[in-house]
């Protein structure tokens, strides 16, 4: 009772109080000077909104301290600003700290890319990781890493960078956005993945794509949502168009399916997409072409056929291995071998996806690429099937550790995210990105230059590739098939380090031509 009784009198006492400012104005206006009824434009509004906010029943706080409750929400609103300008160490900030995105800023712009004074991780934590040099360096004449991607059944084998750009829809970026990513790739001769929303013209702006093809069949669907032959035969064929990837699943929402909030969907995006304007679109979780692995495999082989034979493979988020293995099955059985397969971390990005499905489902990159590893490793697909990795890479170290477990190349969103001038401002899914990224507002996309992000994209992309020719060097990697998973350590307590091949178990694993799979 004495609880509520002082709730009570919180509300009475801020309207008594504004009240009684609103007494002592009248007084002062009508005895000094009438000016000070100006005030009362400010005091009224809030005598009536103090009335308001006690009569309304869906704020408690607000009822219960009306007009001083909407500080609350308003400290709320700016929470996120006050913690990263403020009080974020470098070594804080979520998805990535203060460290990651500095280093991606720098060799955007060119900018000193060392640091002063020492090491600031404690190489003594649980989780600290570091790759075993070599005290005879070597030299690596050829410095930009590539990789041909395309097995004996791919009539166009292409070859690409080892850190390509990954899979962001135009409609989930911004034209401008995805036009600075597109020219960038063109300038630095890396891919560009168009991500599932299909291709736009900000796409064709000089760079290699690799056409990302959902469960919503963006850009070769028919008005139903099914698949269309004829649509893909079109877009494939384009000269642009380098390889084919069949989205089965991502890792920031594996099974769920992508979302494109309503105030992104355009007038433009719709009739790229074909569907309607200003409406939420969400792509269905799973896909109509097909129903179960050995269909999967045969839609790859239509997919490979209609784009005249060039690199045609899938991107997937692990999660039960049973029906990874039923896919390698499969491949065996049917002698349909994708091209690559791209390996989705659970931690990987997206611009809006339900809480649950981000932080709780699928499995994360590096356990999910050494699965995969050993899996193609049993069914003696190894040598057919180029691994591709997604998943919070950024530096040069990220890139050796996945090809080090097995990878054959990269890609990276956020990091090319940060190069276009991302702040990590969470608003990906709001339509307000404060730099113009993540967002279809005019207002807000013109802000982001072209002409300078481009260049930004392309240095970013050099300078982490010669980031990662300088640790092979030091490290005693000639080439990337040098790269050996015994060269990397992570701590796992106080008094035991393992290696990559322990932790992994992929010292283990036998290379074999022949299967015997349990699937039931």
């Amino acid at each position: 009772m004495s609880r509520n009784h002082k709730m009570v009198s919180a509300s009475g006492s801020i309207v008594l109080i504004i009240v009684l400012l609103n007494v002592i104005v009248l007084k002062a206006a009508f005895i000094n000077n009438t000016v000070y009824y100006w005030f009362l434009l400010l005091l009224l509004p809030l005598l009536l909104l103090a009335v308001y906010n006690i009569k309304q029943k869906k704020h408690a706080v607000l009822r219960n301290y009306p007009v001083v409750g909407y500080l609350r929400y308003i400290l709320e609103a700016i929470r996120p600003e006050i913690r990263q300008y403020f009080f974020e160490s470098d070594d804080d900030g979520k998805p990535f700290n203060r460290r990651q995105r500095s280093i991606v800023y720098q060799r955007a712009k060119n900018e000193r890319q060392t640091v002063a004074f020492g090491m600031h991780a404690d190489p003594n934590k649980p989780g600290h990781e570091w790759v075993a040099h070599s005290i005879y360096p070597v030299s690596i004449p050829e410095k930009n890493l590539r990789v041909i991607i395309g097995n004996d059944q791919c009539r166009q084998p292409y070859n690409t960078s080892i850190l390509n750009i990954g899979a962001m829809s135009y409609g989930a970026l911004s034209k401008t956005a995805i036009q600075a990513l597109n020219e960038g790739a063109g300038l630095g001769g890396f891919a560009h993945n168009t991500g599932e929303g299909g291709i736009s013209p900000y796409h064709l702006k000089g760079g290699d794509l690799i056409w990302q093809i959902g469960t919503g069949y963006f850009g070769c669907r028919n008005e139903r949502g099914n698949f269309d032959a004829s649509l893909f035969k079109l877009n494939a064929c384009r000269p642009e168009v380098k390889m084919i990837e069949l989205k089965l699943s991502q890792g920031a929402k594996p099974g769920h399916g992508g979302i494109l909030p309503a105030a992104k969907n355009t007038l433009e995006i719709s009739e790229i997409r074909n569907v309607p304007v200003n409406t939420t679109i969400a792509s269905p979780p799973g896909h109509s072409a097909f129903m179960n692995a050995e269909g999967m495999l045969l839609f790859i082989e239509r997919l490979r056929c209609l784009s005249g034979g060039k690199p045609v493979g899938f991107k997937v988020c692990i999660g039960d291995k049973k029906e990874f293995h039923q896919i390698c099955y499969y491949m065996r059985k049917t002698n349909i071998i994708p091209d690559f397969i791209v390996i989705d971390g659970a931690e990987g990005g997206t611009g809006a996806a339900p809480l649950e499905f981000t932080d709780n489902v699928g499995m994360p990159l590096y356990e999910a690429l050494t699965f995969a590893v050993k899996t193609l490793q049993v069914y003696g697909l190894q040598d057919q099937v180029k691994l591709i990795a997604a998943g919070k890479i950024i530096t040069g170290f990220d890139i050796l550790k996945v090809l080090a477990l097995g990878a054959s190349a990269c890609y990276s969103s956020r990091g090319m995210m940060f190069s276009l001038g991302c702040i990590q401002a969470l608003q990906c899914d709001s339509g307000k990105c404060p730099v113009g990224v993540a967002t279809q507002n005019p207002a807000l996309y013109k802000g982001l230059d072209v002409s300078d992000k481009r260049v930004r994209v392309a240095n970013f992309h050099a300078n982490t590739i010669k980031a990662t020719v300088e640790l092979m060097e030091a490290c005693g990697f000639k080439d990337l098939s040098h790269i050996t998973v015994a060269s990397f350590f992570r701590k796992l307590d106080s008094l035991d380090t393992q290696s990559f091949g322990e932790i992994y178990g992929l010292n283990k694993v036998k290379t074999g031509k022949t299967f015997n799979p349990i699937l039931n």
